[in-house]
C-alpha cells in the first residue's frame, strides 16, 4: 500500500495593500496674529525634508471622522483635500480641503492617498 502524504499547501492569501500614507493635522497656516483656516498644515510619516515632500504634491488627502447620525448606512464621513505645497524645510506640507477642517481635527490623523500619480 503506497500512501502519499501531501504537504500542506500554502495559500496565497495576499495582505491588503495600503494605498495611503498616515499623516497628522498640525494646525492651520498662520502668522503671529492671523490664522488662515483655508489651509491646513500636515506632517506625514517618514517625510522629514522638503525633497521628501515633493512626491506628495497634488496628492489627495482624506480626513475621516465619525458623526452621530448614519448617512447611507455609515457613521463615517470624509472631507477631501489636496496637498498644495511644502511648508518650510522639515517635510510639513500645506493642504486645502473642500470645506475647512474643524478645529477638532488638529492632532488627528489623515490619509494622504498615493494618487493621482505623477510618475
Amino acid at each position: 500500500t503506497d500512501l502519499f502524504i501531501m504537504a500542506p499547501q500554502k495559500k496565497n492569501a495576499s495582505q491588503p495593500v495600503r494605498l495611503y500614507v498616515k499623516g497628522t493635522v498640525l494646525g492651520y497656516k498662520r502668522g503671529f496674529t492671523n490664522t488662515y483656516h483655508h489651509t491646513a498644515l500636515l506632517s506625514m510619516e517618514n517625510v522629514n525634508d522638503k525633497a521628501g515632500s515633493e512626491f506628495y504634491m497634488g496628492k489627495r488627502v482624506a480626513y475621516i471622522y465619525k458623526a452621530q447620525k448614519a448617512v447611507s448606512g455609515s457613521k463615517f464621513r470624509v472631507i477631501w483635500g489636496k496637498v498644495m505645497r511644502a511648508h518650510g524645510s522639515n517635510g510639513v506640507v500645506r493642504a486645502k480641503f473642500s470645506t475647512n477642517l474643524p478645529s477638532t481635527a488638529i492632532g488627528s490623523s489623515v490619509r494622504v492617498m498615493l494618487y493621482p500619480s505623477n510618475v
